[in-house]
């Protein structure tokens, strides 16, 4: 087989992997994605808000008591 053909033949094998890497990477993420949605909105959503919504406000907060955490060491030194 010349080296031309074994070029070609890599190139193939690397595009199948790669394919099916992206498949499978991409199924995980949105499967995280859906788990964390239904866990937000039965666990850690308040009446009538969205599970996009309740992760905007949780993360608000967490940065608010990060925010506070630095103010307090700052005070501190």
């Amino acid at each position: 087989m010349s080296k031309s053909k074994i070029v070609k033949a890599n190139k193939k094998i690397e595009e199948k992997v790669v394919k099916t890497y992206t498949t499978i990477e991409n199924g995980a993420v949105e499967g995280f994605g859906n788990i964390s949605d239904k866990f937000v909105d039965k666990y850690l959503a308040k009446d009538g808000e969205s599970a996009q919504d309740a992760k905007k406000r949780i993360e608000a907060e967490q940065n608010q008591r990060e925010k506070t955490n630095i103010d307090i060491i700052n005070k501190h030194r």
